[in-house]
C-alpha cells in the first residue's frame, strides 16, 4: 500500500526561483571576487546570503514532505537572505559612486525582460565577464527583486496549501482513517 500521506518532492531544481537564485550566488560569487577589495568583510557576508537564498529554497522544498511550518519558515528564511543581499549591491553602488537603475533608466526595462527569457537562463554563465561593475551590480538587484516576488508567491502557495490540505499529522490521520474504513468493509 503506497503512503498517500507523504508528497513526493524534490523538485526544487525545476523552479525557476531555484534556477534564479543559483545564478545570483554564481554572479555573487564572480562579483565579490572582481569588485570587492581583499579583506573586505562583505565578500563573506555577501556569498553566504546569496547561498542562504538558494540553499534553503532546496531545503525547504525537502523539507516539505514533514513539515509544512520548516518549508514555510525556510522558503521565507530564503527571502530574507536575498533582502540582506540586495541591499549589500545597493549600499556597494551608492558608496562607489555608481548608479542604481531605477525604472526611468533606459537600461532598465530592456534588461528586465530579457532575464525573464530562457535566452537568459541557457547564456548566463557568459554574462558576468562581458558586464562591468554597474551593469552586473544591478543586473543581480533585478534577479534578486524577481527572485524575491518568486518567494513571495511561492510562500502565498505553501500556506494555501497548509490550509487546505493540512500538515503531516493531519494527512496520516486522514490516512489511517481511511485505512481503517476500508479494512472494516
Amino acid at each position: 500500500m503506497a503512503n498517500t500521506f507523504l508528497p513526493q518532492n524534490g523538485s526544487y531544481r525545476q523552479l525557476r526561483v531555484y534556477k534564479i537564485s543559483e545564478i545570483i550566488y554564481d554572479y555573487t560569487y564572480f562579483y565579490v571576487q572582481h569588485y570587492k577589495g581583499r579583506g573586505d568583510r562583505t565578500i563573506d557576508q555577501m556569498v553566504q546570503a546569496a547561498r542562504s537564498g538558494k540553499q534553503n529554497i532546496a531545503e525547504g522544498n525537502q523539507a516539505a514532505a514533514t513539515s509544512s511550518e520548516t518549508e514555510i519558515k525556510l522558503t521565507n528564511v530564503a527571502k530574507a537572505s536575498l533582502e540582506e543581499l540586495l541591499l549589500d549591491y545597493e549600499d556597494h553602488l551608492r558608496t562607489h559612486h555608481l548608479v542604481q537603475w531605477d525604472k526611468a533608466h533606459p537600461r532598465y526595462e530592456p534588461m528586465r525582460q530579457y532575464t525573464r527569457t530562457q535566452e537568459f537562463i541557457d547564456h548566463y554563465a557568459e554574462l558576468p565577464n562581458q558586464l562591468n561593475e554597474e551593469e552586473l551590480a544591478n543586473l543581480c538587484i533585478t534577479l534578486i527583486h524577481q527572485a524575491m516576488y518568486m518567494l513571495y508567491k511561492l510562500l502565498e502557495h505553501q500556506q494555501e496549501r497548509f490550509v487546505t490540505q493540512g500538515g503531516i499529522r493531519e494527512q496520516m490521520l486522514h490516512a489511517r482513517l481511511n485505512y481503517r474504513g476500508k479494512k472494516s468493509e
